[in-house]
């Protein structure tokens, strides 16, 4: 069964808890902001909560309409000063130097994270090197932002040329389920083009990002290059989305707050990126291998607690193997450890707030009232913090509410199917078009499914295998715009023609 709490000695949590709130008593009080630390201009605080406790382990500043302007105004200076003097090979450098910093401190950054987030702390180790190696991307991209020369079609005694220009000042809304991962998909691709930065981290997650702010420092960009500042999205998001002098404003997060992003934005027409939700599907062909199948669908769901905007929420089994694989499926999820994520023998730590949990809890509940199957087991009511147990859901219709809205927890919906032709139109049955995983053993029939599936990101015979090379996004509501690889470049960058009359 499933084990809830702790399976290695209570000193290993207790050492390592101790080490991160040691760290959480390093970072200084106050917003990030034209390159220190300054108190908010209001008496304002966020509570910063431990989620595998309940408690409450530091106050950070909070940052509301007059601090934005601030930062804004820093970025702008920014821009227009010794950002924009600074040759890309420059740049280059800074990255790399911030890409390294993060290397040195990778332990401290993922003590933090699972302190603040409640994921286990392998999976933030994971996190905090994918971040490495996504600023040390960019890095490499940074003197490689070029235009054409081009032939006109039409014009007699013409030359002309294109140029690849930064945006200006930037507005960036970071997520709390990956918090300095998602922070390195924006800044870096965005200081690599020569913009600069103001960046509103999660209230829920801020602490990751305010190191990142002193470690910015550290490496010697400029004052204002980068700034950070924490607050609720209904002040703090709502004054960067809406700000007359910020470019564009990239947000990730769900689909509501989206599209009230997008809505804040359109008054002063700057650019929008957003990478919104999904309730992506997970397919087991006939011929998939039954454990390597049921090993994927747990991955693709249980993953980060679930708490994943690409988690394959809802599987599709072949009804050759059906029993085969959820019998499989259900085994992985019941010998499943959960417990503080400080604990590195757990495999799912808590939820990131009660609010999260009681959330979850409730789409579980009203699918239960449905009559639908629920395979779980019960957290005890007297543990600490906000766990919620790998639930499996079946024997419900394809339009239920819990087969077909974004659960974004621990919890798989179950789906028997039959006909080969008519799994992509089940798969694509959805308002997201996230990303979709697929098992089997013949290539060109999962190639054949692969092409035809919505969905930005498609894995064969494996989940959340995302790299900095390859473009992230999502097609339907799933957003607007791509992440990563090169594309993210053109998020960040205005292109310009400039025509040249030769004779």
């Amino acid at each position: 069964m499933t084990v809830i709490g702790s399976t290695s000695p209570d000193s290993v949590v207790a050492e390592n808890r101790r080490r991160a709130l040691e760290i959480v008593g390093t970072i200084p009080y106050g917003l990030f902001i034209d390159g220190e630390f300054v108190v908010p201009q209001s008496p304002a605080s966020i509570p910063v909560v431990d989620p595998a406790s309940g408690s409450v382990i530091a106050e950070v500043a909070e940052a509301r309409r007059a601090d934005v302007d601030a930062a804004v105004s820093a970025a702008q200076r920014a821009f227009t000063g010794p950002w924009s003097t600074l040759r890309p090979s420059e740049r280059a450098g800074l990255l790399w130097r911030l890409a390294e910093g993060i290397s040195r401190m990778a332990e401290e950054f993922a003590l933090m994270e699972t302190l603040d987030n409640g994921k286990p702390l392998e999976l933030a180790r994971g996190d905090i090197a994918a971040t490495v190696e996504v600023f040390r991307y960019y890095a490499g991209w940074a003197d490689k932002i070029d235009g054409r020369s081009v032939t006109p079609a039409t014009l007699q005694g013409w030359q002309g040329q294109t140029r690849r220009q930064p945006l200006g000042v930037v507005g960036q809304i970071i997520p709390w389920n990956f918090p300095l991962n998602m922070a390195s998909w924006k800044l870096a691709p965005a200081l690599a083009t020569g913009n600069t930065v103001v960046l509103k981290p999660s209230e829920l997650t801020p602490l990751t990002a305010l190191m990142l702010g002193r470690l910015i420092s550290d490496c010697g960009f400029p004052p204002g290059v980068v700034n950070i500042v924490p607050g609720f999205g209904n002040t703090a998001g709502a004054a960067l989305a809406g700000h007359p002098d910020v470019a564009k404003v990239a947000f990730t997060g769900s689909v509501e707050t989206g599209r009230a992003v997008a809505h804040m934005a359109l008054g002063t027409l700057k650019r929008v990126s957003l990478e919104l939700g999904g309730k992506s599907p997970t397919i087991v062909l006939p011929d998939a291998d039954v454990e390597a199948a049921a090993a994927g669908v747990c991955r693709a769901i249980f993953t980060n607690q679930g708490e994943v905007c690409t988690a394959g929420s809802r599987a599709y089994i072949h009804e050759a193997l059906y029993d085969r694989v959820l019998s499989e499926v259900s085994a992985i999820a019941h010998a499943m450890v959960i417990g503080n994520g400080l604990d590195p023998a757990v495999d799912l730590g808590p939820l990131v707030s009660a609010q999260q949990r009681d959330r979850v809890a409730a789409f579980v509940e009203r699918a239960r009232a449905g009559g639908a199957t629920i395979d779980q087991v019960p957290v005890p009511e007297d543990v600490d913090g906000y766990y919620y147990p790998p639930t499996i859901v079946s024997n419900v219709q394809a339009d239920a509410e819990i087969a077909t809205s974004e659960v974004f927890g621990p919890v798989l919906v179950v789906h028997r199917y039959t006909d080969d032709d008519g799994i992509v139109a089940l798969a694509n049955d959805s308002e997201f078009g996230l990303a979709a995983g697929i098992w089997g053993r013949d290539l060109a029939a999962v190639l054949s499914i692969a092409e035809r599936l919505q969905a930005g990101s498609v894995w064969v015979n494996g989940y959340h295998a995302v790299d900095p090379a390859l473009p992230f996004g999502g097609w339907k509501s799933s957003g607007w715009g791509r992440e990563l690889g090169p594309d993210a470049l053109e998020l960040y960058t205005e292109t310009k023609s400039i025509n040249i009359f030769v004779g």
